[in-house]
Order: structure tokens, then C-alpha cells, then sequence
């Protein structure tokens, strides 16, 4: 009797700890990477409620199509303005280059912009910030558009990966203060790429 109660007393710890150990889903580093930070109380914006419940975002499927290679041109006397927010919040940026590409045949331009808060910090001394707007903005994805990281290139070529464009923390908790996506970086079609909108289950 005693020994099968041991039997089953491993048995029980055994499945608790595949069930602890269950990994996050994605189908790309990118995805469980976010996905791992966002299950993670101590670097997620998800509400407690949210948080715990919680297996994964929703992604559209990884298209290398909406990985583009882009011509920056850089503008180096571009001057520091404040980038509204969701809040009263200013975020003090300015415009670092002009992207210009091709995407699904048709040509677009963005700006992408450096923050001089942002780049004062360790580690991010090259960071740059891509936010957009598109047509699914409100239907699959975020209403108020999506953002995407990278980093200063060596040349004037720049790789812009949508595939990795993600929410604005204030997607998921209104506490968060969050860049407004200046209306010039509308793209006008879909992208059908990223982080899709939250919480439509």
C-alpha cells in the first residue's frame, strides 16, 4: 500500500512539473521571445487578470514577403520635436531617416525616428523606433497601430522585418503611456504581419 502510494505521489509531481515546464507557443524566435516576456510578471504589461491566464499572443503567420529591404535616407539636422502619447505624455524624438520600399509591388516611405531619452540610456545608443499605421488597424490589429525596434545600420540599406511589428503596451493596460503613430507612417494596404490585436477570443 505504502509503495503505491509513492507510485502515485511521483507520478503526481511528475505531471505538475511537465505542466510548469509547458513552453510558451510560437513559430519564430521573435514570437516566443515576446510571448516568454509577456507570461513573465516581472516584464509584462498584461493586467494581473490577463497575465494569468495567459499562453500566448496572436500572430499573423510568418511571410517573408513582408520582410522588405529598404533605402534609408538619413536626415542629420532633422530637429527634436514632442511625439504625442496616450497620455499627457510627450516623447521627445526626431525624425532619423526616410525609408523607402517596395512592398507586394507597390512603393511607400516611412519615417523612422530616434528618442533622445531613449538614447542616453545604456545599451540603446543605437536604438531606432518604427511605428506605422495600416489597413488592418481596428479590424485584425491594434486600432492605434503597431510599432517596430531597430537599430542604426552601417550603410543606407535597412531591413525592416514586419513580421516583428508589435503592440503598444497601452494595447493591453491603460496605465502605460504610449507614442502616438504620427499620421505620415499610414501605410495605405494591409499588413498582414505581427502581433495581431488582443484579446479577441
Amino acid at each position: 500500500m505504502k509503495k503505491n502510494l509513492l507510485i502515485l505521489l511521483f507520478l503526481v509531481l511528475l505531471f505538475n512539473c511537465g505542466q510548469e515546464k509547458k513552453p510558451l507557443l510560437g513559430d519564430t524566435e521573435f514570437q516566443r521571445k515576446i510571448n516568454a516576456e509577456y507570461k513573465d510578471a516581472t516584464t509584462s504589461p498584461l493586467k494581473d487578470k490577463d497575465r494569468k491566464h495567459f499562453e500566448g499572443l496572436d500572430f499573423f503567420k510568418f511571410d517573408s514577403a513582408y520582410v522588405v529591404k529598404a533605402i534609408l535616407k538619413r536626415t542629420p539636422n532633422s530637429e527634436w520635436f514632442h511625439m504625442k502619447t496616450t497620455t499627457d505624455r510627450v516623447s521627445k524624438e526626431r525624425v532619423f531617416g526616410i525609408l523607402s520600399f517596395e512592398l507586394k509591388g507597390e512603393k511607400f516611405e516611412l519615417e523612422i525616428y530616434q528618442g533622445q531619452e531613449l538614447m542616453n540610456e545604456p545599451g540603446y545608443e543605437n536604438h531606432l523606433f518604427l511605428p506605422f499605421l495600416d489597413e488592418t488597424n481596428g479590424l485584425e490589429t491594434y486600432g492605434g497601430g503597431r510599432y517596430i525596434d531597430a537599430s542604426i545600420p552601417e550603410g543606407n540599406t535597412f531591413i525592416i522585418d514586419f513580421n516583428k511589428a508589435y503592440n503598444p503596451y497601452c494595447a493591453y493596460n491603460e496605465k502605460y503611456s504610449c507614442p502616438l503613430v504620427p499620421r505620415k507612417n499610414y501605410l495605405k494596404t494591409r499588413v498582414e504581419a505581427g502581433v495581431k490585436a488582443f484579446g479577441k477570443y
